[in-house]
């Protein structure tokens, strides 16, 4: 009889936690900014994985020591020659490719402070910042990834 008494409870319980799921998210699909939050999460989670992505495109095997050091001495000469002619916004794009693939990038950054003009070393320096909390945040997010749904269907 208790057992018939734990099942009932257990139903019940089920039951109502259901109902309780059921209800919040008819009143989730309801709110009228509810599809555009949900179109703006994606389109921010699109253009973070192409940023991501487009950056990770260009390097090189990192295995291949040869190949690492002709794309940091390319990106560096790039930045150079961008920074010759004033384009600093490329100039920082490049020599952040140059900082990620750089062995010991401390040093690198020194070298970079005393050769680059200030503004252009703050860019940088705020380049690598974004680029070290994106990095972050998408090891975070692959973690999380199949626990993060959408649930729009």
């Amino acid at each position: 009889m208790t057992m018939l008494k734990v099942g009932l409870v257990a139903g019940v319980c089920g039951l109502g936690f259901l109902g309780y799921c059921i209800y919040f998210d008819h009143k989730r699909r309801s709110d009228p900014d509810f599809r555009k939050k949900l179109k703006k999460r994606r389109e921010e989670r699109k253009k973070r994985e192409q940023n991501s992505s487009s950056f990770q495109a260009g390097l090189p095997d990192l295995g291949d020591q040869a190949a690492v050091q002709k794309f940091f001495m390319e990106e560096v000469a790039l930045g150079e020659q961008f920074l010759d002619q004033g384009d600093h916004e490329n100039c920082v794009k490049h020599l952040t490719n140059a900082m990620a693939v750089c062995g010991q990038p401390e040093q690198l950054l020194q070298v970079f402070q005393n050769m680059l003009p200030p503004t252009v070393f703050q860019m940088l320096l705020q380049n690598l910042a974004k680029l070290g909390s994106s990095q972050q945040r998408q090891s975070t997010a692959s973690k999380s990834a199949p626990a993060e749904a959408d649930g729009l269907d």
